[in-house]
């Protein structure tokens, strides 16, 4: 029997039924549902709906139901549209007509937004623990690979050199504001709406309060309207959850990257990569690869759910039995990828040597500006004379540094006092990296205090 049968003179078609059903969906909900239900159990009891007896058997037969839910013994039945129908079935199996009792005053409308809230603040927690633990990977690489010297990129062209560990922070505070915009999102995510019935609100001197202590939520919805249609929370979800994956996404590029022949700046170890079913010699990032990939789901689904609530009208529509899918999908796509891809990172073999060989002196061009600007020449004009004698190397078929001072002073007859020395230290990529000491900079007294503020962040858990 259905929850809401006795208006119909017949039950509904099986294809439409399979249609309409969501058990196989909001199943994972089951006990949310359960904690929800003993709360209202305990909510209608105080408010003089049911009778003590009642409200004894029906907590107890919950309580039953909850513990098969840990067990896997819970058997769903051909007939149960939802979890809500599942659970008030099997109650029913237990108590027998007491359990009818439970759902007065209450509707599903409210009932699942309940339990959806419920839900999503253990998996902002979940989610939250699984970007800590990839934080922690890049800290503690920080530490190890904290001499290491590499080339740092803008346009995927050779820029300056940096320290490795500076370069690895990079992707530390990116997730640091992933766990801020959830954090954020639980103070939305805690509001109760239990007690709003199907719309209107209920007609049973209910106490939204206790409930919203009972259910450890921060707040009671204001309206009753909203807060059966209100998915805001979700969609902020698969927000965060999308921009969470865009950022995986870029550390999984550059790792492949940086994994190639081409490159040979970094190894996968076994553990951590697949090979070709045709070509014996390949070592493939497939690990990375999937982040790369699973971030377009990611964002998908945050797509695909705001085109379903933009036009929906006040209050529930069956639309929102959408909302669940796009939800669990980027959840779980995130539990499989974090864990993972801190996995990879935490075992990647460094070739230190390879990233030292590929700063070259081009790559301090700056420095060579910075100097001229140190003996008096405007960084404009610095600027341009640097251009020049990069043209003149390139032309000549020789490295920045080659080029002589007598070459250089020819590029600038206007300046003969400002080559009067040697400027041999500007091409050294170590003196280059420890000049740049102001904090977030890539010095090595720098790094240390980013590293230190990086380890209080997580310290504060």
């Amino acid at each position: 029997m259905t929850l809401w049968e006795g208006r119909f003179s017949s039950k509904l078609n099986p294809d439409a039924w399979k249609y309409n059903a969501s058990l196989d969906i909001d199943k994972r909900m089951a006990s949310q549902d359960v904690q929800g239900s003993i709360a209202w159990a305990n909510a209608i009891h105080k408010a003089g709906v049911i009778a003590a007896k009642e409200h004894s058997q029906i907590v107890a037969g919950l309580n039953t139901i909850q513990q098969e839910f840990s067990n896997n013994t819970f058997e769903f039945a051909e007939n149960d549209e939802d979890i809500h129908t599942a659970v008030e079935r099997r109650l029913s199996e237990l108590i027998g007509q007491a359990a009818g009792k439970l759902h007065t005053g209450r509707s599903r409308n409210d009932q699942v937004a309940t339990d959806f809230r419920m839900w999503m603040m253990e998996a902002v927690s979940a989610v939250d623990s699984a970007i800590t633990e990839l934080q922690k990977v890049l800290v503690g690489r920080a530490e190890i690979d904290l001499a290491v010297v590499m080339p740092g990129y803008t346009h995927m062209q050779r820029a300056q050199p940096i320290l490795l560990s500076h370069w690895w922070l990079s992707f530390f505070w990116p997730l640091q504001r992933d766990r801020e915009r959830l954090s954020n999102l639980n103070s939305r995510t805690s509001v109760l709406p239990l007690g709003c019935g199907a719309l209107a609100g209920t007609p049973f001197p209910i106490d939204r309060e206790e409930l919203v202590m009972a259910l450890n939520f921060s707040a009671a919805a204001p309206n009753s309207l909203d807060a059966v249609s209100d998915r805001d929370f979700a969609a902020e979800f698969l927000f965060c959850a999308s921009l969470l994956g865009v950022h995986i996404s870029r550390l999984a590029e550059a790792a492949i990257i940086f994994c190639t022949a081409e490159f040979g700046f970094f190894e996968l170890p076994d553990s951590y990569a697949t090979g070709s079913s045709l070509m014996p010699q390949k070592k493939n990032p497939d690990v990375f690869e999937l982040a790369r990939g699973k971030a377009g789901t990611l964002i998908g689904n945050l797509t695909g759910f705001l085109a379903t609530l933009k036009s929906l009208p006040s209050t529930y529509d069956k639309d929102l039995q959408e909302d669940k899918n796009q939800v669990f999908s980027s959840f779980d796509i995130l539990m499989s990828a974090l864990p993972v891809i801190s996995g990879a990172l935490r075992s990647l073999k460094i070739n230190a040597e390879r990233m030292r060989s590929a700063v070259d002196a081009g790559m301090l061009a700056t420095d060579l500006a910075d100097e001229f600007v140190k003996r008096g020449l405007p960084f404009r004009q610095a600027h341009h004379l640097v251009g020049k004698a990069v043209k003149f190397a390139i032309s000549k078929g020789i490295s920045l540094d080659e080029v002589s001072l007598d070459e250089l002073r020819a590029l600038n007859p206007d300046n003969p006092d400002l080559l009067s020395d040697d400027i041999s230290t500007v091409f050294d990529p170590e003196h280059s990296i420890s000049r740049r000491s102001a904090a977030g900079g890539t010095a090595p007294e720098a790094v240390a205090s980013q590293l230190s503020q990086a380890k209080s962040m997580l310290l504060k858990e």
